[in-house]
């Protein structure tokens, strides 16, 4: 018997905003969490700025215990950790009963890299002979579902958790693989997101491949510049975002608000092939994927009147636009509004799709569309495919309906979700 899925409840640790009110406002007025970064400059990294989200102690000592954070070293559970709980919390669910676990929920928490500054904090000690300083968190802290498992420590789900990790693909991925367990009716709530670690750790095989803008150290506000003829490449970002699915009848009967529904969507890959490699997407599989989570979905595409796209401010946005266009036969006056997060929080890794889930739906729950910061001289592709207007740079307040959100990540994995106001 399939199941309705809605969201209940969403969490987020961005570089421009922790906690919804904060990022809703970021968001609002188009503020960026782009900075320089001191320590990749002493590094000598070409790239020197990142999105990485501001975590102050008295915030750290709101969500862990004095023994939690002694030998806590690893920047994505502790984004994971908040934006998780306060999903959950959002949601108006009760933490862990020590006596029983709750059957009914459960995780699904994707990352990329995780631990990288814990890992290199372990090799150092094991190659001086101290393996005993490691501390009893560092498995925890170095194993890719150690920020599923973090969570649970204070969520005590008994359903399936567990972690996925598709490069950037990984958090609305993880949004479609919560809304299939719970309309299969194999959960009644799962708590999906995706975290990524910051650092020069991180950030450095970017850097390396020199696809990372350098001409903007001394001006990180403006370097990402998504959909712009001006873009020169991606800023490194990091962070969390987490959102809890309920299905309705569970929402319905404890009350509980409700931000929009999951309508479905689709998943694929295009097997770096026919153009497609580690770095750029098949743009037929792009497309494909596209119109089966239509297909999936039952949605038109007249239907839908709102994307936020992934566009990292690379040589791809026209494409994706292209692609766009091309999957659901709109363009000009006829294509929908567009925009990118990635110009105020650059592009947040394995973090990116579940941070720019829980904007999407805001956008929807308090009706509003942000504006496209560093926009202003717009490819000029992509200003003859779709125009000016439908590329937004200030926020417009008007109710949306139905918004696509997509992911495309390295190694050619796709992932488009659908969600429609209720």
């Amino acid at each position: 018997m399939s199941k309705r899925v809605v969201i209940t409840g969403m969490g987020v640790a961005a570089p421009n905003g922790v906690g919804l009110e904060n990022f809703e406002q970021a968001i609002r007025t188009g503020k960026s969490g782009i900075k320089f970064q001191e320590k990749l400059k002493e590094l000598n990294f070409s790239c020197q700025i990142a999105g990485e989200p501001e975590i102050p102690q008295e915030m750290l000592e709101q969500y862990f215990s004095p023994l939690q954070l002694r030998g806590l070293n690893c920047s994505g559970i502790v984004y994971g950790t908040i934006a998780g709980t306060d999903a959950w919390k959002d949601a108006g669910l009760p933490l862990k009963n020590p006596e029983e676990p709750d059957f009914d929920s459960g995780i699904i928490f994707g990352t990329g890299l995780l631990g990288a500054d814990k890992f290199r904090e372990a090799i150092h000690l094991i190659d001086a002979g101290k393996t005993r300083r490691l501390g009893s968190t560092s498995v925890l802290q170095t194993m890719a579902s150690g920020v599923s498992t973090y969570l649970n420590t204070i969520l005590g789900c008994g359903n399936q958790v567990t972690t996925n990790s598709s490069a950037c693909s990984t958090g609305t991925e993880a949004v479609l693989m919560a809304y299939d367990r719970i309309k299969s009716g194999k959960a009644k709530r799962m708590l999906a997101g995706s975290c990524g670690d910051s650092g020069p750790y991180i950030w450095g095989g970017f850097d390396a491949m020199r696809i990372l803008p350098h001409k903007y150290n001394d001006k990180p506000e403006d370097a990402s510049r998504p959909m712009s003829e001006s873009a020169t490449g991606f800023v490194p970002g990091s962070g969390a975002g987490a959102l809890l699915l309920e299905d309705m009848e569970s929402a319905q009967e404890r009350g509980a608000k409700i931000y929009a529904e999951v309508l479905g969507g689709h998943i694929n890959s295009g097997g770096q092939t026919g153009g497609g490699s580690m770095t750029a997407p098949n743009s037929k599989a792009v497309q494909r994927c596209i119109k089966k989570a239509l297909q999936e979905t039952g949605i038109k595409p007249e239907e839908i009147d709102g994307i936020n796209g992934h566009l990292t401010a690379t040589a791809m946005d026209p494409t994706e636009i292209e692609n766009w266009s091309q999957a659901l036969g709109r363009k000009g006056e006829n294509f929908p509004l567009i925009n990118s997060l990635k110009g105020m929080t650059g592009h947040c890794l394995s973090a990116a799709g579940s941070i720019e889930c829980v904007a999407s739906l805001l956008q929807l729950k308090k009706a509003f569309f942000f504006g496209n910061i560093n926009s202003e001289d717009l490819h000029p592709q992509i200003l003859k495919l779709i125009g000016r207007r439908k590329v937004p740079e200030k926020t417009q307040e008007l109710k949306l309906t139905t918004i696509a959100k997509a992911s495309f990540g390295f190694g050619d994995v796709n992932a488009v979700v659908l969600f429609r106001s209720v």
